[in-house]
């Protein structure tokens, strides 16, 4: 009789197991992420694999130069050519080197729920010996970027579209 008990409640445990409801596992090793001040998020229905090949694939479609494509993280930066006024009178003349904006999105989470955090910086005189850095905040047209991406990493995704 205890035979046929354990029996029943090993083959209980075991169908229970089997039957309940499926989790997507979490990526190992993915980082946790700091968003500050003047950074802009979005969340992303897609594996982070996915939002780091949609983000270097746009870059590569628009020209601009990756810096960095890590697991985790990438750096992009496009060139200022030109006089730019505004610019100058905001953070400073660049006129010992080339002015870029630089792009750096990082992200983490899981296959169905990628948090992608973008910030900006204007370099005056990169790679120079008076390279300045400035964060820039995030505005409606650097948002509208990120919403690219994520339009474009949940392409192929057969996740259900995040809310962000």
């Amino acid at each position: 009789m205890r035979q046929i008990l354990l029996i029943s409640l090993c083959a209980l445990a075991l169908a229970a197991c089997q039957s309940g409801p499926s989790r997507q596992a979490a990526l190992p090793n993915q980082p946790q992420l700091d968003v500050p001040a003047g950074a802009q998020t979005v969340t992303v229905a897609a594996s982070p694999e996915a939002v780091r090949a949609a983000l270097v694939a746009g870059a590569q479609q628009q020209g601009t130069t990756v810096l960095q494509n890590q697991p985790n993280m990438v750096v992009l930066e496009r060139p200022m050519p030109g006089e730019n006024p505004a610019l100058d009178a905001e953070f400073g003349p660049s006129d010992n080197g080339q002015r870029v904006i630089r792009i750096r999105v990082r992200f983490t989470g899981a296959p169905c729920r990628t948090l992608a955090v973008q910030d900006l910086a204007v370099i005056n005189n990169v790679r120079t010996a008076l390279e300045q850095s400035f964060v820039l905040p995030g505005n409606p047209n650097t948002m509208q970027s990120l919403q690219g991406l994520k339009s474009r990493a949940e392409r192929g995704s057969p996740c259900p579209p995040a809310v962000s």
